[in-house]
């Protein structure tokens, strides 16, 4: 397995609070990786960690052979895009404007725009379908629609690795699965896409390589359909389940047992 991202003995925290001790991790080049786990299992941590955002107090993010600390952010960013979770733009900054942010990394002193940045954000904008809002102030569009025009500015960067976290949260199930789907469409062109995702079922059917964490340790990780058991889930996240095959994809889909089947009381 080739690699241009991963983490080495990975101890993280905010604070006083240690979240995570020694992590390690490979992302593999051109998997669709999914994180998976409770809430406050480190998810969001570890993302933040591989991005560059958040210093491991301990280990070393090794992003294309080197230290992730050792580049500066512009270098970083003209190799990783992220879409961070609930980011917010300024206001009343229009679609075009905000899209043509993921041109920054690429500026210099003596560069400043070109047709090329031209060409890579109406590129961005087709791939992720916001070109009719253009115009449009960022701040009047839907959940759904806001969530793509910032994964067109992560696009615009132009960079093979896409980190998103948690990037389907307060959507609705059609506009999940609307991005997922733009996500799986990016892997088949041959980027390397990394999600922290809530939904297990969800992130089965679209992962090609699924890390469950638990309690700020990675208890598994491979193909979906290798690791997903009822066991695995009921030990990460407590919940006794079976497993069965999504009918549509026929990835795993997990079931979680019937309330009676749990012990659950009836009423009165």
């Amino acid at each position: 397995m080739t690699s241009r991202l991963s983490g080495s003995e990975l101890t993280l925290g905010y604070e006083n609070r240690v979240v995570a001790e020694r992590l390690n991790v490979q992302i593999p080049d051109g998997a669709f990786t999914v994180i998976v786990g409770p809430n406050a299992c480190g998810k969001s941590t570890l993302l933040r960690a591989l991005s560059g955002l958040l210093s491991p107090r301990h280990g070393t993010v090794v992003l294309d052979g080197a230290a992730i600390s050792s580049y500066r952010a512009k270098e970083v960013a003209r190799r990783l895009g992220l879409l961070a979770q609930s980011a917010t733009a300024p206001e009343g900054i229009s679609v075009a404007d905000l899209v043509a942010r993921g041109r920054y990394p690429h500026q210099r002193l003596l560069r400043q725009w070109t047709p090329e940045d031209e060409y890579q954000v109406a590129e961005a904008m087709v791939a992720t379908g916001v070109t009719d809002l253009a115009d449009r102030a960022v701040d009047e569009l839907s959940g759904g629609q806001r969530q793509r025009v910032w994964m067109a500015m992560a696009l615009a960067q132009q960079t093979n690795i896409l980190l998103l976290d948690e990037p389907t949260t307060y959507l609705d199930i059609a506009y999940q699965i609307d991005l997922l789907d733009l996500c799986a469409d990016l892997h088949e062109q041959g980027r390397t896409l990394v999600a922290v995702l809530h939904d297990l079922n969800q992130a089965c059917r679209y992962a090609t390589h699924l890390i469950a964490m638990k309690a700020g340790t990675i208890v598994a990780e491979g193909d979906p359909r290798e690791i997903i058991t009822a066991e695995l889930v009921e030990h990460v996240y407590g919940l006794a389940c079976q497993v069965i095959p999504d009918p549509q994809t026929h990835t795993p889909l997990v079931v979680p047992a019937a309330r009676a089947a749990r012990g659950a009381r009836p009423p009165g």
